[in-house]
């Protein structure tokens, strides 16, 4: 017979979570098109407004959605992921915003993006609409997006 230890095991090597990437990683896994794109403060502060939002359901999110918000004429600022793959998914966008004159800006990762607004899934575009339970951030963050150099004129 075979005894069955009741000890626990000390290797732990089955943990499911990936380690946390840095910034500067994630940066450089950007699509080559990610202009303007988020310094590591703004994507915090972006992060928060994106919450804050999520919970006043004042955000479009996918590309779908917030094509159509844009194109009706919705206003707010446009935040979208810089590793998408394919990049024709999203290359509309930047032109897009600028026709209706909607400020944009990219951040490094879409996991991250999914996660500030509390979705299992990542999620490559969002349009946060102005707010009156967060005008501070949602003024912050567009001082911030304009801030950024603009490379396109």
């Amino acid at each position: 017979m075979v005894s069955i230890s009741e000890e626990p095991s000390t290797n732990d090597n089955t943990s499911l979570e990936k380690p946390e990437m840095s910034y500067e990683a994630k940066c450089s896994l950007t699509i080559p098109i990610a202009k303007p794109l988020a310094t590591k403060k703004l994507s915090k502060k972006l992060y928060k407004c994106c919450k804050i939002a999520t919970k006043a359901k004042s955000i479009r999110r996918g590309t779908k959605a917030v094509g159509k918000s844009i194109r009706k004429g919705e206003k707010g600022f446009v935040i979208i992921a810089g590793d998408i793959s394919p990049i024709d998914v999203i290359s509309h966008f930047p032109i897009l915003c600028e026709e209706q004159k909607v400020p944009y800006v990219y951040v490094p990762a879409r996991s991250d993006l999914g996660a500030a607004i509390g979705a299992n899934t990542p999620c490559s575009v969002l349009l946060i609409l102005k707010g009156e339970e967060y005008k501070d951030k949602y003024k912050e963050c567009i001082k911030g997006i304009k801030e950024l150099p603009n490379i396109y004129g």
